[in-house]
């Protein structure tokens, strides 16, 4: 199941969430300097000093905008101020928040790549989200039969060149989405077993039961949403 371009939503005014909803957040991390300037103001002391440990002030700027835009959403679905949202960290850097707000139930993932960010948010099932730029990777060949399967291989092998870029991509996405998800790290990439064409979505051969998603974020790029469980309603609106 693939949601098209086309289906980025302006936001709502109703951010209610249902036990069954998933929401996807688009995010535009290329930001006025005003708006910089707004979402920095929401930051904790840790996420500034982080913010000003990055060399190239692009990225600086990036950072700013996606954890200034993260707190915004999630301040909404809990109905406090964003400076008032709280992180803890699990082991491997993952966010999450804090303990004062388990009560609410409320998870989420986010992802960036370029001038792009995902955020994905629900309340009863773990989800995880990853987002890519397509960009032309040498070697291609030789990295996909370092950490894909033998059948995923062989399917990139027989493509074009050009189908081969953007497969590739669909493939790290698909399975990063799922391991971010379960919490697992990379070292369980040549485990994961999607299945997908060129012409067909993607699907998880892992596990039934967990649903994977790919998604359309704009024009060269790729993403997709791993959600655990059956039946879930999927909204992507743009931030």
């Amino acid at each position: 199941m693939t949601a098209p371009n086309h289906l980025w939503l302006p936001a709502p005014t109703d951010f209610t969430l249902l036990p069954d909803d998933v929401h996807v957040w688009r995010i535009d991390l290329d930001q006025p300097e005003q708006q910089l300037q707004s979402f920095a103001e929401t930051l904790s002391n840790d996420e500034l000093a982080r913010a000003k440990r990055f060399y190239f002030e692009e990225h600086r700027q990036r950072f700013i905008a996606g954890r200034g835009s993260l707190r915004a959403i999630l301040g909404r679905y809990l109905g406090i101020e964003p400076i008032q949202v709280q992180f803890a960290y699990e082991a491997r850097g993952k966010p999450l928040l804090a303990d004062t707000f388990a009560s609410s139930g409320l998870s989420f993932n986010l992802s960036h790549s370029q001038g792009l960010g995902l955020v994905a948010v629900n309340c009863t099932r773990k989800i995880g989200v990853d987002l890519e730029c397509i960009r032309r990777v040498s070697d291609i060949e030789a990295l996909a039969k370092r950490f894909f399967l033998t059948r995923e291989y062989e399917v990139l092998r027989s493509l074009s060149p050009d189908q081969q870029q953007e497969t590739f991509f669909r493939y790290w996405t698909c399975k990063e989405a799922y391991l971010k998800a379960t919490g697992d790290g990379l070292f369980r990439l040549e485990e994961i077993e999607v299945l997908l064409s060129p012409t067909e979505p993607a699907r998880l051969q892992t596990s039934e039961d967990w649903e994977l998603v790919e998604l359309v974020p704009g024009k060269d790029f790729v993403a997709a949403v791993a959600v655990a469980g059956l039946g879930w309603d999927l909204k992507c609106w743009q931030y």
